[in-house]
């Protein structure tokens, strides 16, 4: 019992998703193993269940491993384990420097925390920006804590082409704010679409389409059982193609 109650509106973000586990151990999900299997049902193919996301490279490496078995021959050990992350290269030099790099970009030490953490060393590429334009330092309307920079560097660097993209999946405003990006959503569509060549009307598609499928989800989450709520999750259009100039 909280001693403040809460309620619905008190809420600001939801996530949940599916584990995929093996099956066999116990009847409760919650006891059930994270370890994940390789097999080869049949020639040719290789086949991996269970495991996690933080030991993605450890799956990949045994069933790259089960595959070259198949092969008959050898291929060179795996060096997996010793490739460093996108953006751990110079990651501990960097965040020694983090005062220093606040002084050289204006930016709050807070800023360049927030820049480290979610792009490791390569937020120089982010800073580097704000350095040809100053106008991105600024924070974004609605998602006060992300700033402009990274929405163009998404477009410009990750490969994001809808704001859909970008609010949902290079950031986390779309379950870290109450609204869901709806307030952030015309700024961020301005950001992006300086970078990709968007017409007005392209940028204003993006927009609609980003609140109707905001107002999806919320109406899938009124519904009594996953069959209903998939259904109105599905409601929304899908993306609006995109036309690069």
């Amino acid at each position: 019992m909280l001693a403040t109650p809460l309620t619905r509106t008190d809420v600001q973000g939801v996530y949940a998703g599916l584990r995929p586990l093996l099956s066999g151990e116990s009847e409760s999900t919650s006891k059930l193993s994270r370890e994940h299997t390789v097999a080869s049902p049949q020639a040719g193919l290789v086949v991996v269940a269970g495991g996690k996301y933080t030991t993605y490279r450890v799956m990949a490496k045994d069933a790259v491993d089960a595959a070259v078995h198949g092969l008959g021959r050898s291929v060179p050990r795996s060096c997996t384990e010793r490739v460093p992350l996108l953006g751990a290269d110079g990651y501990p030099a960097l965040w020694n420097r983090r005062r220093l790099l606040a002084e050289e970009s204006g930016l709050h030490v807070a800023r360049i925390e927030h820049l480290l953490g979610r792009y490791g060393a390569l937020a120089h590429e982010v800073l580097d920006l704000i350095a040809a334009d100053k106008d991105l330092a600024g924070p974004v309307e609605g998602a006060e804590d992300y700033l402009r920079a990274e929405f163009a560097y998404a477009a410009s660097h990750e490969g994001a082409r809808h704001l859909e993209d970008a609010l949902t999946r290079r950031t986390r405003i779309s379950i870290e704010t109450f609204d869901r990006g709806i307030a952030a959503a015309p700024v961020a569509a301005e950001l992006m679409g300086a970078v990709l060549g968007w017409t007005d009307e392209q940028r204003d598609r993006e927009i609609e389409h980003y609140r109707l499928r905001v107002a999806a989800e919320r109406a899938s989450q009124e519904q009594p059982d996953d069959e209903t709520a998939d259904a109105a999750r599905l409601g929304a259009p899908d993306v609006v193609p995109l036309r690069v100039r």
